[in-house]
């Protein structure tokens, strides 16, 4: 599914209307009617309090009102603004509001006694927020959030960037919120995220081919976006229609991320996995590996995989290798730095680099736009600052994790990659512009080995040929599904990466069951 910027669902708003003779009027009628029908879906008959703005999102609580009243519901209505201030159609509405006895009046507050005991609608400000709320709309929005009331907010939670999921002072924490037409960027992100609760996207009659559009580039990886890209195997088939990844990861004292990785990209469905680890530790890798297979590459006296290395390391990857994956634990000096650098410039196969992988290439700036085949880079947001200090050297990881989806779209078209950035939720972009939100995962997954895991599973896909960008929308699903999953049993709170690997036959599973049903 699309997600949308503000400003283009604006836009998609506003050609319906202009374009196609749908009148706002109607839109409004049937956002007002959606609303309702999800406050009847999910509660039983109880006492509701409309409180609104005076702008559209304002119109269709109001429209929301007057059904659910017409329907026997006990409605009052609280409109935060003075009835000159209203916009034409939340104006109209309130006017058809009145002459059919709905209860609605102008307030300049709210108090806890307003909202005491009843479903609260929240269609205070919608989408169209870009400043911190204050006044009236504050305090509203702090007596709302102190009740014990539930909440359900048309579009987007009050007081949250629909573009950023930033809080703008201080924002509306709904139990369900109803958007309309597509879901908005501030859905998806923290701390928006927190505060829409369970989202429900309504038709409301915006033309498919405008909410479906090329040139919508950000999109969701839902359940329906990964069953459609998975393919389900033939029954004539062997290892080698599925591929062989080339891991080169571990050093002393981090010879589980080699593991990790390795393992889990035996999970995803390769056909084969072979890891290149320094010799100082391959008695180690060697003596844990049991499906992957293993080949010793040169370390320098200092323990570490060096320039000498690559030459045997690059024979491997473009003789034998379907994909590699290049950085789990590996060690980071200058001996490094030049293997990684020869493995970047002359590997033929396309490349995943993550962990050690990505501070090596920090060293080497604009290497990225020199590498032979086609790169992932899958950072977590200290990576990404290293990553771009050059360009931005004051940029911090909390600015990164304030602007998710534009630092990921930068990156990736300014160095030609598909990135990969890690957090809640993770962000995949493409070099080409194309976004997508994961929407799975969960806080028991932030612990150490998790990243190498990922990084197993997305290089698995590539070697299978999936492409980059689908290789990298569909690991970040299926990693958060199997952590997901292992959640549910386990709790979150014992969560590790072990234990994400040990579901993700299951993940898999869920995902070709559904994609094999539709």
């Amino acid at each position: 599914m699309k997600v949308v910027t503000a400003d283009q669902m604006r836009s998609i708003d506003g050609r319906t209307i202009k374009d196609f003779g749908v009148s706002s009027s109607v839109l409004m009628e049937r956002a007002g009617e959606a609303v309702a029908e999800r406050i009847t879906d999910i509660f039983e008959k109880k006492p509701v309090v409309i409180i609104s703005g005076g702008g559209n999102n304002g119109g269709d609580g109001i429209v929301a009102g007057r059904i659910l009243s017409n329907r026997g519901w006990d409605v009052r209505g609280l409109l935060l603004i003075k009835e000159d201030r209203l916009s034409p159609d939340c104006l109209s509405q309130y006017r058809i509001a009145k002459d059919m006895r709905l209860n609605i009046e102008f307030r300049d507050k709210i108090t806890a006694t307003d909202i005491r005991h009843s479903i609260i609608v929240d269609a205070l400000l919608g989408t169209g927020l870009n400043k911190p709320v204050q006044g009236s709309l504050l305090s509203a929005i702090i007596a709302i959030n102190g009740s014990d009331s539930p909440v359900i907010s048309v579009d987007m939670p009050s007081g949250i960037s629909s573009d950023s999921g930033q809080i703008l002072g201080q924002a509306v924490n709904a139990d369900y919120t109803v958007t309309f037409g597509l879901p908005k960027i501030g859905h998806f992100l923290h701390p928006g995220a927190d505060c829409t609760g369970k989202l429900f996207v309504e038709d409301i009659g915006f033309p498919s081919f405008l909410t479906g559009s090329d040139d919508l580039n950000r999109n969701i990886a839902d359940l329906d976006t990964v069953q459609r890209i998975l393919k389900v195997r033939d029954k004539n088939t062997h290892k080698g229609n599925y591929g062989h990844v080339f891991v080169i990861a571990g050093s002393e004292g981090k010879t589980g991320a080699a593991i990790l990785a390795s393992r889990a990209c035996m999970r995803s469905g390769v056909g084969a996995v072979t890891m290149g680890v320094a010799d100082n530790i391959f008695g180690t890798i060697q003596s844990r590996a049991l499906e992957e297979m293993t080949i010793r590459l040169p370390s320098s006296s200092e323990d570490h995989l060096n320039e000498v290395a690559s030459k045997k390391a690059l024979d491997f990857i473009n003789s034998r290798a379907d994909a590699v994956l290049l950085g789990p634990g590996l060690g980071v000096n200058d001996d490094v730095v030049k293997f990684v650098r020869q493995i970047l410039l002359k590997s033929e196969k396309p490349l995943l680099a993550d962990a050690d992988g990505l501070n090596c290439i920090a060293r080497m700036p604009g290497i990225l736009r020199d590498a032979k085949a086609g790169v992932i880079l899958t950072p977590h947001p200290g990576e990404m600052k290293r990553l771009m200090a050059e360009e931005y050297p004051d940029i911090t990881p909390e600015d990164i994790n304030g602007n998710r989806v534009e630092i990921a779209e930068r990156f990736a078209s300014g160095n030609g990659v598909v990135c990969v950035l890690k957090g809640a939720p993770a962000v995949v972009a493409s070099p080409g512009g194309e976004v997508y939100i994961n929407t799975t995962g969960n806080p028991g997954m932030a612990t150490a080995g998790s990243g190498d895991v990922l990084s197993g599973i997305i290089s698995g896909l590539m070697a299978q040929k999936y492409g980059m960008l689908y290789s990298a929308v569909c690991g970040v699903y299926i990693h958060g599904l199997a952590g997901d999953l292992a959640a549910d049993e386990l709790g979150e709170y014992s969560l590790v990466a072990g234990d994400i690997i040990r579901y993700l036959p299951k993940a898999f599973g869920r995902v070709m069951a559904c994609r094999i049903v539709s």
